[in-house]
């Protein structure tokens, strides 16, 4: 497979518009979502803190997605920005049916917080079915300036 493979798809309609990427289940997948996510929004004309604060996101997402999700090789990774109602969504899909999950990090604790970050980041966050297959989609939301 080649270094950071992606297929991508975009969609506009009256009301939402999106890209969607699939990706490996890979380590170089992260920071390749982050150049994505970065091209995506300069197309769409989004900047500064809301552009800022999504990528913090999409990296959270994604780690918690590489770390956590027990799934079988080969199986990919779905990327998902959208636009609609004023809002922003940065959304990762794995094939792990479970249920993401925010802990209480101790404060000696390296890791833990992904969760914590987004949930005091996004306007809403939360997760749902995979839409084309196994597993979920976990999501995070950002009003976009007006």
């Amino acid at each position: 497979m080649p270094e950071a493979a992606a297929t991508h798809t975009a969609v506009t309609n009256s009301t939402v518009t999106d890209a969607t990427w699939q990706l490996p289940r890979a380590a170089r997948s992260a920071p390749h979502a982050r150049q994505l996510l970065r091209a995506q929004l300069t197309d769409w004309q989004i900047d500064g803190e809301v552009a800022e604060t999504a990528e913090l996101l999409l990296s959270e997402l994604i780690t918690n997605s590489l770390k956590h999700a027990c799934t079988p090789p080969g199986r990919e990774l779905g990327l998902r920005l959208a636009t609609y109602d004023g809002l922003l969504r940065v959304e990762v899909a794995d094939a792990d049916d479970r249920r993401p999950v925010p802990r209480r990090a101790a404060p000696g604790d390296e890791g833990g917080r992904g969760l914590t970050l987004v949930q005091a980041l996004a306007e809403r966050w939360g997760f749902c079915p995979r839409q084309h297959g196994t597993g979920k989609a976990t999501w995070a939301e950002l009003a976009l300036p007006r």
